[in-house]
């Protein structure tokens, strides 16, 4: 009997201590939809989680539901553990769920799997079953869905009278269409690669195609796109991700030949920027006449069209929905076209008390106008009595112009980028001022990724098809608690969102706020625009497109994890995709290799195909417009990988390996090697080699930390040139990442001794730029040695950062700026009210003066009220 009660003691304890290694991470969606696909990324700890396999998901009321995990990055090399991990579900109607793993956790499997091949061969291509839905990419098909299925009768086949679209022949599924001064040259679409993206599984699929608008002109470049499918399995809609890279001439100048001095890559021949007089520079040359997908549609003669518009003015956040309804007609195409002020106001700006006008949205029959406000929401669909189709194109309004089309005559459903029913893109400059310090234009090699959503449906109610499209259109965003984020210390010692320092979190908080606040009120948006904003305000007037200097997608992107706000979340993402695709040079740039073709010629032919461009991937300077200005160590990655791991996007993590692979080329020589360019350089290699663990980056880090720290004994201790003292993040992050990854304490002994060096040698070559931008070394010196001096001093730095309560009674941008500078306590430097760091400017010095600063200080200061 003792026996018995025993190994019954013994018994509850096992289950007990099992029972107590599973360990619950809360998660809330913010906007949420019922049965929205849900990608979240989450970090943990070092030596937290070794598996995915040992996590599974809770919903409100404790019952499990299905989910889909990706080991995203590990702690390697100083720890096995994972690092981000992805979890993928479909949201119920509560906004609370709990993720929960341990060593003895398994989740349940799911009985609902995507069913697909990926044909790489030459004839190959993509064959996708979701349950109710199937599709069909060839590679020697249209350019786009080349059929499409709908289980109507749910026997699970699908069969010739169930095909509900397929693609436009004479290889016009896609497109992207040039004009120059002869005339229209319509693209023709090629499939090159297909290839299935991490994050892929039984619940969720992601295929990327890769392809070539190739033209008739021959003075007409070829230009890559990409096309990303993203198939959930279930559900009849996909998402669809488009990118176009732009390869045409973007102006009339006369051709030099040489480089611009300040992205030299050899001092033979030189341009010279004196060349104002060439009007070349304003005409425009190679123009975007149309760009987007084409889908033929199978449905019955008798249609009817949906459209959503909003009412009011377009400036308003949460505008009333009305939803308008009428018969496709069987003659005249259906069209919805959004424009802005670029198309219908184009030289007028927003003053400070008055916003732009100039958007607008109607749904025409030939020239009969249905409908007409100022904004649409951005998707039509049509249905016959039995099925139907609906498209909805993402920031269909801010990333103007866009159109959704219905035509008869071609039976097609087609989706414009950029509508040919306005007036061409064109890229030449607005005038032949000096910008950056050169005469340029470089908008070929830009791109612009644009996110579809495709539902294709049985008979159904409007208020359906409007929640599907809400699922990219309006979407949801989940996240952990603030806590998780900061306390996984993936960023370091960062303190979550609280109260308990408002002087600090106001001088955070009003200041995205106001920025955010100006992207609407000054309109910063447009195809090319949105996303991005502006550095200075002085005057009423805004000045200078910031390009992400310095990682401000990733300032947002920190906001984002210490409050949880979907707001950040948002404003982080276009950011992210627009730094990315616009601030950044993307062509010529040569396939990659991968050997999927068994003929042995494969690799002689790649050997001599044309070089990828030096540039690639360089990034652009803060201008005047997006594409007049380089220079070198202008391109920030951290903030992608920020994407990468938070959202799933993978295309952020290829485009920051083009940055990669640009260092190992080092074009610049030892000029790459020496001031910010070195110092930038380690914070975007140390990120790119945490998220791919390639040896290439490793050891092109290693080489580069190496000299910092034997350039570091050459200047007393001062890791930092004085010319470049605003460069503290960038150093200080880059280290600290590395000394976490590697563990080697003589990046802490380098930390430390720079931060002894700027309490005593305070730099002040950039005035309060490069002081501010101290504090954080000085905190990294108390981390490290637990002497009070340093974050003392950080302390005493950080007292003209703290901000007073703000009044919120102002109505107009000129109020909103006149009660923010009532509660700064910033000092004016030597411009005056040109002072670069003042609390109404953008967020280009806020980086270095506030936002990678007081997340840590605040770490600290609660540390110490504990």
């Amino acid at each position: 009997m003792k026996i018995r009660i025993l190994l019954a003691l013994l018994l509850f304890e096992i289950i007990g201590a099992q029972a107590s290694n599973k360990k619950q991470i809360p998660i809330t969606i913010e906007n949420n939809k019922v049965g929205a696909p849900i990608t979240i990324g989450i970090p943990f700890p070092k030596g937290e989680l070794f598996s995915v396999d040992n996590l599974r998901l809770l919903n409100a009321n404790g019952k499990e539901i299905v989910c889909q995990t990706t080991e995203v990055t590990t702690w390697e090399p100083s720890d096995l553990s994972i690092k981000w991990v992805w979890v993928f579900f479909f949201s119920e109607k509560s906004s609370s769920y709990i993720l929960e793993y341990g060593e003895n956790i398994a989740p349940i499997q799911t009985k609902e799997r995507i069913i697909s091949s990926n044909n790489m061969r030459p004839r190959g291509g993509i064959d996708v079953n979701t349950g109710p839905l199937s599709f069909r990419l060839n590679k020697l098909g249209d350019g786009f869905l080349d059929a499409v299925y709908l289980d109507l009768n749910k026997d699970g086949q699908f069969t010739d009278n169930e095909l509900i679209s397929s693609a436009q022949k004479n290889k016009r599924g896609s497109f992207l269409d040039i004009m120059d001064a002869s005339g229209i040259d319509a693209s023709q679409a090629t499939i090159g690669q297909v290839f299935r993206e991490k994050g892929s599984g039984p619940l969720h699929a992601i295929f990327r195609i890769e392809g070539t608008y190739s033209y008739l002109q021959k003075d007409n470049n070829a230009a890559p796109f990409e096309i990303k499918i993203h198939a959930y399995a279930g559900k009849s809609y996909i998402k669809v991700l488009h990118t176009l890279t732009y390869t045409g001439v973007p102006d009339k100048h006369k051709k030099q030949d040489g480089e611009h001095y300040n992205i030299a890559t050899q001092n033979k021949k030189i341009l010279s920027e004196d060349t104002a007089d060439d009007i070349g520079w304003t005409q425009p040359n190679d123009q975007i006449s149309g760009c987007g997908l084409n889908l033929v549609y199978h449905l019955d003669s008798t249609q009817e069209v949906l459209i959503p518009f909003y009412d009011g003015d377009w400036s308003q956040v949460d505008s009333e929905e009305r939803i308008v309804k009428f018969p496709a007609s069987a003659i005249d195409k259906t069209t919805l076209l959004q424009t802005g002020p670029q198309q219908n106001n184009p030289d007028a700006v927003s003053s400070p008390t008055k916003k732009i006008k100039g958007f607008d949205a109607k749904a025409y029959q030939n020239k009969i106008v249905i409908e007409n406000t100022e904004k649409a929401k951005g998707w039509i669909d049509l249905s016959d009595s039995t099925k139907g189709i609906a498209i909805g194109i993402k920031n269909f309004y801010q990333e103007y112009p866009k159109a959704l089309e219905v035509d008869p005559k071609t039976k097609t459903l087609n989706s414009y980028i950029w509508p040919a029913a306005v007036d061409p893109m064109s890229f030449e400059r607005k005038d032949t001022k000096i910008d950056g310090g050169m005469l340029g234009n470089f908008a070929q090699g830009i791109a612009k990724t644009t996110e579809f959503i495709y539902y294709f449906h049985e008979t159904t109610t409007s208020g359906n098809i409007n929640n599907i499209m809400d699922y990219s259109l309006k979407p949801a965003v989940a996240h952990a608690s603030s806590e998780w984020y900061t306390g996984s210390k993936v960023y370091g010692n960062m303190a979550p969102f609280s109260l308990e320092h408002p002087e600090y979190e106001n001088a955070l908080q009003y200041k995205y706020d106001w920025w955010m606040y100006n992207q609407n009120w000054d309109a910063w948006y447009g195809m090319f625009n949105h996303g991005d904003g502006k550095a200075y305000y002085n005057k009423g007037k805004w000045k200078m497109w910031n390009n992400n200097e310095p990682t401000i997608d990733f300032m947002l992107w920190t906001n984002f994890m210490r409050t949880g706000k979907a707001k950040y979340y948002y404003a982080a993402q276009n950011m992210s995709k627009h730094t990315m695709d616009v601030d950044n040079i993307h062509w010529p740039k040569k396939r990659k290799f991968l050997g999927d073709i068994n003929d042995a010629v494969d690799w002689w032919n790649f050997k001599e195909e044309t070089a990828s461009t030096p540039y690639l991937g360089i990034g652009r300077r803060h201008g005047d417009e997006h594409w007049s200005a380089l220079l070198s160590a202008h391109v920030w990655i951290q903030g992608w990988i920020a994407s990468y791991y938070i959202t799933g996007d993978t295309r952020a993590l290829e485009v920051a390996k083009m940055t990669g692979d640009t260092y190992i080329n080092k074009i610049w020589g030892d000029h790459g090697l020496r001031g910010r360019r070195l110092y930038l350089s380690i914070l975007n290699l140390v990120e790119l080699y945490d998220a791919t663990k390639q040896k290439k980056y490793k050891k092109e880090l290693d080489e580069r930390v190496e000299l910092l720290l034997s350039l570091q004994k050459e200047q007393g201790g001062n890791l930092i040139l004085d010319r470049f003292g605003y460069s503290q993040n960038y150093v200080a992050q880059g280290l600290y990442k590395y000394w976490q990854l590697s563990g080697d304490d003589r990046i802490k002994k380098a930390l430390v001794d720079h931060a002894r060096w700027v309490k005593q040698v305070p730099p002040l070559n950039h005035e309060m730029e490069s002081y501010l931008a101290t504090i954080y070394p000085l905190i990294l010196g108390y981390e490290f040695t637990g002497n009070k001096m340093y974050l003392e001093e950080a302390i005493e730095r950080s007292k003209v950062l703290q901000v007073d309560s703000l009044n919120y009674n102002f109505t107009n941008q000129e109020e909103y700026s006149q009660a923010l500078k009532k509660v700064s306590k910033l000092p004016i430097g030597r411009d005056g009210e040109r002072t670069i760091w003042k609390i109404d400017n953008g967020l280009r010095a806020f980086g270095w003066t506030h936002a990678y600063n007081i997340p840590y200080l605040l770490y600290y200061l609660n540390q110490e009220k504990k």
